[in-house]
């Protein structure tokens, strides 16, 4: 037998798979602050969060008084 004969055919027509993007972030450490951001077919929503510069912690959570 030809093996040229026993190749499969080319797909007629695909459909595209029925998933979506959902949603996208990025967070990103800038000195003493976080930033998230998130994107999603609603809309956008995104946080600041200040850091103490000594332990890291947010300010609300500080135990070290670098935050006062």
């Amino acid at each position: 037998m030809d093996p040229r004969h026993l190749r499969m055919p080319a797909a007629l027509s695909s459909i595209p798979p029925a998933r979506r993007l959902v949603a996208v972030g990025t967070h990103r450490h800038l000195g003493g602050r976080t930033i998230t951001v998130r994107a999603t077919e609603t809309g956008v929503t995104g946080t600041i969060t200040s850091r103490c510069p000594n332990c890291r912690r947010t300010f609300e959570d500080c135990t070290c008084g670098g935050a006062r």
